[in-house]
């Protein structure tokens, strides 16, 4: 008795991707007619497990213009749709789907969202000027090797400190001994 391959679904008004997750597939069978029957078999792993789909599709599909594509951890099909309008599920059967079908959101577009193609379309940004928010060396300042800008003449605390001599750090630790002594 063959297995059922955990399969993913994802439409578009003009085609369906399926995408089948089968690791290491071997003797792979890909069958989809016209009027939308899918059939799927393959073996997989070293006991060579069967695992096989048989699906009517929701509509009528256009084989020709049809892809498929076996990679080493699961076979994806592009099925262009005979007619561009979506469906309301895959199969035609009504009710609950199998357990071993299920939607790709990694794919998934809803209709309405379908015309927005580019990411980011409806990011309208109005005449918001980017430049006035300080985003690292978008001034052109002249940096060297390691990233650093070569006219910058301002110093660390710790190089200033380093640079201190020792004559005035001792005259420097007396006065704070001596003003913190009128203190108390």
């Amino acid at each position: 008795m063959s297995r059922h391959p955990s399969l993913k679904w994802a439409q578009r008004s003009d085609k369906v991707f399926i995408t089948i997750d089968l690791p290491d597939a071997q003797d792979v069978k890909l069958k989809l007619e016209p009027e939308g029957k899918f059939v799927f078999s393959a073996t997989s792993g070293s006991d060579k497990i069967p695992y096989e789909v048989d699906l009517d599709l929701f509509d009528s599909v256009d084989v020709n213009e049809s892809k498929a594509s076996v990679g080493s951890r699961n076979i994806c099909y592009l099925v262009k749709k005979l007619e561009n309008k979506w469906w309301s599920r895959l199969i035609k059967q009504g009710g609950k789907p199998p357990v071993f079908l299920k939607v790709d959101w990694d794919k998934w577009v809803d209709e309405d969202e379908e015309l927005d193609e580019k990411p980011g379309a409806d990011m309208d940004f109005g005449d918001f000027d980017f430049s006035k928010m300080n985003m690292g060396n978008m001034g052109g300042a002249d940096l060297d090797a390691a990233g650093y800008d070569e006219n910058d003449d301002s110093d660390t605390e710790d190089e200033n400190a380093e640079e201190a001599s020792p004559a005035d750090t001792k005259e420097e630790a007396s006065t704070s001994v001596e003003a913190d002594a009128k203190k108390a």
